[in-house]
């Protein structure tokens, strides 16, 4: 299947400015409290990383509130929100399947680490993965009154297991020694939409859901053990998008030990088309720091 790569780009920015708009303030203020039931405000004090989906905000947008209110629990007045890098062009989809294939990183002008305020390369600005994410920070620091914390976002791309090369990196090490760390990423990718043989095609409840909870588990793994080709390797297979997010945060903490809270997942049909099963995974972890 041909995948017109700017339209999708246009359709699901289009969708998750709906969606934001349907939540509206008592909404966004409800998922705000239900976030609540989680307080991950002592993993992130402490040197960890709270991980959270970018799928549909009605399915994990209550991942998203939980992680915003961790922050500003917290006396940081710095927060680095690492996140996914989509491909949206041919070019950015050209370059990371030959970093899978052994290909160095720096053969491609997209390698490095991309955000606002930086001099290099501008394809984070049409991104959809953070948008939920500067949603209820906006909302949440307008209702306590908050107007002294940063929200800086970046968005690493081909760390092809060498994290610590990328391009911009010494800048975002600086940020982090006094920030704490927020991520974002969909780790399993599944069903016709996604390449999956019709044959081979889960729905997500019940079996496909454990599949992608098992996927997940084992890649949390090989993060905890600093395996950043392991993990890499292990994106491409599981249909993860956060291949590059999850080597960078390693790297910029050290061990860690990951613990899967829940999961969040949406159906893409309607992006992808008929038929289906196609649908989109992704876990709300937190990530404590080891001593």
């Amino acid at each position: 299947m041909d995948l017109d790569r700017t339209a999708l780009q246009k359709d699901i920015n289009a969708l998750y400015e709906r969606e934001h708009d349907e939540l509206g303030d008592s909404g966004t203020y409800r998922m705000l409290d239900e976030g609540r039931r989680w307080n991950l405000s002592g993993t992130l004090a402490n040197g960890g990383v709270v991980g959270f989906a970018h799928v549909n905000v009605a399915d994990c947008g209550v991942h998203v509130a939980a992680a915003v209110n961790a922050c500003l629990d917290t006396d940081a007045d710095t927060v680095l929100a690492i996140s996914v890098l989509h491909a949206f062009t041919e070019e950015m989809e050209f370059a990371r399947r030959d970093v899978a294939d052994g290909i160095s990183p720096s053969d491609h002008a997209i390698w490095g680490i991309q955000g606002p305020g930086l001099e290099f390369r501008d394809e984070w600005r049409g991104d959809h993965a953070m948008r939920s994410l500067r949603h209820f920070w906006a909302a949440e620091t307008k209702r306590r009154g908050i107007t002294d914390r940063r929200l800086i976002e970046r968005y690493p791309y081909l760390a092809g297991g060498k994290p610590g090369d990328l391009p911009n990196i010494d800048e975002v090490v600086r940020i982090a020694k006094n920030a704490v760390i927020l991520t974002t990423g969909d780790q399993f990718h599944h069903g016709i939409g996604y390449g999956t043989a019709s044959a081979d095609a889960l729905q997500a409840e019940p079996h496909g859901l454990h599949a992608a909870r098992s996927s997940m588990e084992n890649g949390m793994r090989l993060v905890e053990a600093g395996d950043y080709w392991g993990y890499n390797q292990h994106c491409v297979t599981s249909k993860s998008d956060d291949r590059d997010v999850a080597q960078l945060f390693r790297y910029l903490r050290g061990p860690l030990q990951g613990t899967l809270l829940d999961i969040g997942y949406s159906d893409s049909t309607e992006l992808y088309g008929p038929p289906s099963p196609t649908w989109a995974a992704g876990g709300f972890m937190k990530f404590d720091k080891l001593d």
